[in-house]
């Protein structure tokens, strides 16, 4: 009976875990350059004495959906969508590099070239700084030129080239801050062959359809479950009415 028991407690207890994963996938559908978290279940042996039959049911995140969002023209100079594979390095909370591939840049007082959430926008020698008066264009290749708006007309200076990066995507994880870094904590060497597109935003890569399909199973799932504790309950009393009598 107590077989019963434990697959169908925890077997609900991750399915409402897993739902929280859907809940948070629909929540970002439209938050710009978002990658669907994945989960998924598997059975785990209660270790201890006499628990060999016994199983445990854990949700995990398996991993994220790499598959690029749709490209959204914006027509707004500092913003960029990444083509393919490939990331945009900038510096997180803790002062470390990590990486994403939202592209709507600002800039802040100082002139720093930075993401909509603050995050510094690497280059490959360090923060870019755009000087006061100047007009930003970027390349394709991640290159960042200014215009001065009160001097020589068409006077073209590089102020720096954003540091794209390419690594292996089974390397990546994401983390609490939303930026992703390479499992060993490295940072990634800059590629010369990830290219950009100006004026442009990836979107999130959330299937709403398929999301609400995964909540439906989830939540039948649950309820599968709950039936099952119900069962061993009710098998439970009615052995408990069994040795009553018998006594």
């Amino acid at each position: 009976m107590d077989r019963l028991i434990y697959t169908a407690m925890t077997g609900a207890k991750h399915s409402l875990e897993q739902q929280a994963t859907v809940a948070n996938n629909l929540a970002n559908l439209s938050t710009t350059a978002f990658k669907a978290q994945l989960s998924a279940y598997r059975a785990v042996p209660v270790v201890g004495p006499n628990s060999a039959t016994r199983t445990f049911v854990v949700s995990s995140t398996v991993g994220t959906d790499f598959t690029p969002g749709p490209l959204m023209q914006t027509g707004r100079p500092l913003d960029v969508y990444v083509n393919g594979p490939g990331w945009i390095a900038v510096r997180g909370a803790d002062g470390k590099e990590g990486y994403t591939r939202d592209g709507g840049f600002q800039l802040s007082p100082n002139g720093l070239l930075q993401t909509r959430s603050g995050r510094e926008v690497l280059g490959e020698s360090g923060p870019i700084v755009v000087p006061p008066n100047n007009t930003v264009a970027i390349g394709g290749d991640g290159t960042v030129s200014v215009i001065p708006t009160d001097g020589v007309p068409n006077a073209v200076s590089i102020v720096g080239r954003i540091k794209l990066v390419n690594p292996p995507e089974a390397n990546m994880e994401h983390g609490d801050d939303g930026l992703f870094r390479q499992t060993s904590g490295q940072p990634a060497q800059a590629d010369a062959n990830v290219q950009l597109t100006p004026g442009a935003l990836e979107g999130s890569n959330v299937s709403a359809v398929q999301m609400l399909i995964e909540m439906i199973s989830s939540a039948r799932q649950f309820d599968t479950q709950m039936k099952l504790m119900q069962s061993a309950e009710s098998s439970d009393r009615g052995w408990s009415n069994v040795l009553n009598l018998s006594s």
